[in-house]
This record gives structure tokens, C-alpha cells and sequence, in this order.
């Protein structure tokens, strides 16, 4: 592990920061006591004031991008055939089905391999792999593994179709033995514009022990644990991302080392399948970019939360969005944190090192717990924010510890009425709230009018509903509104923007 270092500078947009928290009906005016029964990592603090991207990167740890060119007249062959290989380079040894690579350099992959390859390069550079139409399959461990090197480099060539697989059993399972397919202990870059596919039988698709950045190529993993890890960091600039996982999707898990343990996706496509968290990190950063959450039970978690850009769409059985401590001591889950899932919750106080941001972008989310869940505050500066929220009572479209405030963009969060959270009372942004006479089916089209009757909105909503939080430039606050509901005199409601309604479990909304 190197020792941590400051990011020299952040050239990104502004970012988008979204907590997710825990089961409470309250949405306090102001943060209140900050106690809490869980406490942030130590990473975490120390971006705990940062409200876009650039900001946070400022006190994490350098992003290191290898440089996925290369210079043809440098680059060594290695023919790969069966359990063997061949190559004109002393640095390249073949034995027993292990190809071993030695020194810094450019190779080029080539052929069908049983076996693995090694890199074990104890000197200065670069060692850069050219996945050219390779085919690497092992019985024993993993397909790639990088011992020792400064750095590694995986360029998926031009038109290539390149695939990695380890064995459903490993050989060796101590505790510095791989634990995926693709499997580096330095930092790992992978580009190019080919294609790769990655299958963890064992464990894990691709492992990154240190930083992983993925820029470049359409990289398919499918894995029965984790799909994509980078220890310190995990960044996707580029490329088309698809991961199916039965445990987390794509996550950086360092909580202990300050500055460490985020996940940045700034461009490319990150299409992710879950059976447990779909993207998870200590903090969670989104600059650009396409996010599909297909699949997971909570699409996406961390102690920091910031979206500035791009276009997110997430589907969760639980929490949509759960920003909840990253402490390894504490539960993965916000279930055990916050009290989520029980009629009421009652509220927690909130932690006020946890934040959740949104500064631009779109985002959709399907939930089936809380929607948008902090444990600490939350704040909606810009963006275009749709939530469809839980149809029981249990859970809401929207749940925040902390203060909960809108000074931009548009929000609708549309969900059950048994736990309402809507944004405090002193946002600089108008906002309304109101639960409706009774649940209505999906489909079903809310229009919002002022006093004089001209119309504000008009939504259809894709899912059942019985409650309805619309914040936009277009409210006044303490203005009266009128919320109908496929224009039916039964489904009519009258509001005061700016004002809590009651009937919300466990407590008030608002500030």
C-alpha cells in the first residue's frame, strides 16, 4: 500500500452530492444534535464540508491514469498456445502453464492460454499488456495476476475480443493469494478501444489492491461475489461498463486510509446488475456519464454522495440512494444504522459527516425502501430529480436525518404517505407536500396549479402513489397550490408551499 497523497488538482464540474439515510419521518430545520450511533470513517471526514466533485477530489487521494499508448517498434509478442507461450524477450518465461512477465514493457497478448499470466516486475515502469483477440482461462487461480510491478497498463487493441476467466476453485487461498479474475496488486489502468469479457467463478472479477481506472473499451464482468473493486479508488472516465454480480457491482472499499475508498464516475456507460449494493464506496462522486442501476438492493451507497452531472437511473429493492456511515466496524446496511424498514422508524439524530449533494444532472430512481436516504443532510442545488418511491409504509420517497435543503432544480418525489419527508421549511427554493386521500394506481397524471389556476406541472407517474413532494423555481414559497390527481374531484388536494403536512409517522415533516 502507498502512502496517501493530495490530489495535485480536480479539472472536473460541479458535483452532485447525495446522502442516503435512514428511516425517519423528520426532516429537521436545522442539523440538531449530531450524536449518532455510528461513526464515519476517517476518510470519509475529511471531505465532510465538500459540496461538488472537484472539492472532494481536492482531499483524496491522486488519481493515477497509466497511459494506454504505445509505440508498436516496442512492443514484444507473446503467442500464447494452450499452456504455453513464446516470446523474443528474456523478460517472458513459460512454464507449466504460468506465462511470467519481468520486466517494464509493452506485450502484446495473443492465442488461447490454460493457464495464467504473471507479472512480477520488481524494477522502475510501466508494464503494459496489449490484450490483442487473447484468451486467458485458468483451473487453478487466477487469469492475470500482477504480483509486482510500478504500474500495470491492460490496452484492449483496436476491433480485439479479449476474454479472462479463473477457476471455480482457487489452489492457493492464503491470505496474499488473488481474489479475482483479473487480479493487480499496483496501479491498473485498463483502456483501448476492444472489448473485454471477465468472469469470476471464484470470487471477484477484476481486483485493483490499489487504484483502478477504467477509460477506455466495452468491459463485461460477471462474477459470484464483487464485480469491479479498487481498493483505494475506482474510477470510470470511459469505456462501456457492465457488471452482474451476486455481491456488490462496483465498489472501493479502503475505509481506513484517509482520502481513500471513493468511486468517480465521470464518462462512459456503468450498466450494473446486483444482488447486494450496485455502486458503494466511501464516498460516491458523479461527474459525467451514463449509471444504470438495473438490478440491486441498494443502488447506491456512501458516507458522501455528490452528483454534478450526468445521467443516473437506479433501481433498488431497498434504499435508491443510501448515504450511511463507511465504517467497516458498522453495518454495510443502513437496516442496522437507522432503523429503516419499521412502521414509524422514529427519528435518529442526525451525523453531521455525512452529506448528500445534488448539483446537476438527471436522476431517476425506482426504490422500493427510501428513495433518497440520509443519515445526515442532504442539499439540491440543480439537476432534474424523480423519485418513485415505496408504495408501503414503512419507507419514503424521501428520508434525511439532517436538514434538508433545495435551492435549485426541479424535484418530484412521488411514493407512500406513512413516513413523508419533505425539505426544510427555510429552503431558499419553494417546495409542496401533500399526502393524497388515498393510494393511486401507476400511470395516473398529477397536475399542480396555482391560485388563479394556471398550471405549474404535470406529471404522470409510473408507479403507485400516495403522497406527492414537487420542488421548482416555479413554487412560491407560502403560496396556495391545488394537486390533481387524473382530474377527479376525489383525488384533490390544497396546499401552502413551504408548509409540512401531517400524517406523516413518527414525527412532522419539514423544518
Amino acid at each position: 500500500m502507498r502512502l496517501p497523497r493530495l490530489r495535485e488538482a480536480a479539472a472536473l464540474t460541479a458535483a452532485t452530492v447525495l446522502l442516503a439515510g435512514c428511516g425517519t419521518s423528520v426532516s429537521a430545520g436545522t442539523a440538531g444534535d449530531t450524536t449518532s450511533s455510528s461513526t464515519s470513517s476517517a476518510s470519509s471526514s475529511t471531505a465532510a464540508d465538500a459540496t461538488t466533485v472537484a472539492e472532494a477530489l481536492a482531499d483524496d487521494l491522486e488519481v493515477e491514469t497509466g497511459d494506454t499508448a504505445y509505440d508498436e517498434d516496442d512492443t514484444v509478442d507473446v503467442a500464447l498456445s494452450g499452456t504455453s507461450a513464446s516470446a523474443d524477450s528474456d523478460a517472458v518465461t513459460s512454464e507449466d502453464g504460468t506465462v511470467t512477465i519481468t520486466a517494464a514493457g509493452t506485450y502484446r497478448l495473443s492465442g488461447e492460454l490454460d493457464g495464467q499470466v504473471v507479472v512480477e516486475s520488481t524494477g522502475d515502469g510501466v508494464v503494459r499488456l496489449v490484450l490483442d483477440d487473447a484468451t486467458i482461462t485458468s483451473s487453478t487461480t487466477a487469469a492475470i495476476d500482477v504480483v509486482d510491478a510500478t504500474s500495470v497498463v491492460v490496452v484492449l487493441a483496436d476491433g480485439s475480443d479479449n476474454a479472462l476467466a479463473d477457476a471455480a476453485t482457487y489452489a492457493d487461498t492464503s491470505d496474499e493469494a488473488p481474489t479475482g479474475a483479473l487480479y493487480s496488486t499496483a496501479d491498473l489502468t485498463i483502456g483501448g478501444s476492444g472489448s473485454l469479457s471477465v468472469t469470476g467463478n471464484a470470487n471477484n472479477g477484476i481486483v485493483g489492491k490499489d487504484g483502478l481506472v477504467i477509460n477506455g473499451g466495452t468491459i463485461e464482468v460477471t462474477s459470484v461475489d464483487d464485480g469491479i473493486i479498487g481498493k483505494d479508488y475506482l474510477v470510470v472516465a470511459g469505456g462501456d461498463v457492465t457488471v452482474d454480480a451476486v455481491d456488490d457491482a462496483i465498489k472501493s472499499d479502503n475505509t481506513t486510509d484517509a482520502g481513500a475508498g471513493f468511486v468517480l464516475v465521470s464518462g462512459g456507460t456503468v450498466q450494473v446488475t446486483s444482488q447486494d449494493d450496485g455502486i458503494k464506496g466511501v464516498q460516491v462522486l458523479v461527474s459525467g456519464g451514463t449509471i444504470d442501476v438495473a438490478e440491486s438492493t441498494e443502488a447506491m451507497e456512501g458516507s458522501l454522495v455528490i452528483l454534478d452531472e450526468g445521467d443516473l437511473e437506479l433501481h433498488s429493492a431497498d434504499d435508491g440512494v443510501n448515504v450511511a456511515t463507511s465504517d467497516s466496524t458498522s453495518s454495510d446496511d443502513s437496516a442496522t444504522t437507522d432503523g429503516a424498514g419499521g412502521p414509524g422508524g422514529g427519528a435518529m439524530a442526525a451525523d453531521d459527516s455525512l452529506h448528500l449533494v445534488v448539483n446537476g444532472g438527471t436522476l431517476e430512481v425506482w426504490s422500493s425502501g427510501d428513495g433518497l436516504d440520509s443519515n445526515g443532510d442532504a442539499v439540491i442545488t440543480g439537476g432534474d430529480i424523480t423519485v418513485y418511491g415505496p408504495t408501503t409504509d414503512g419507507n419514503g420517497a424521501l428520508d434525511v436525518n439532517g436538514t434538508f435543503e433545495v435551492t435549485g432544480g426541479t424535484l418530484v418525489a412521488t411514493g407512500s404517505s406513512g413516513m413523508m419527508v419533505a425539505p426544510s421549511t427555510d429552503s431558499a427554493q419553494g417546495w409542496i407536500a401533500t399526502a393524497l386521500p388515498s393510494t393511486v394506481t401507476a400511470g395516473s397524471e398529477v397536475v399542480v396549479t396555482d391560485a388563479d389556476g394556471a398550471e405549474v406541472a404535470a406529471y404522470t407517474i409510473a408507479k403507485d402513489f400516495a403522497s406527492v413532494v414537487y420542488s421548482s423555481a416555479a413554487v412560491e414559497q407560502g403560496a396556495t397550490y391545488t394537486v390533481t390527481v387524473d382530474g377527479t374531484d376525489t383525488t384533490v388536494t390544497t396546499v401552502t408551499a413551504g408548509d409540512a403536512p401531517a400524517g406523516g409517522m413518527g414525527g412532522p415533516m419539514g423544518g
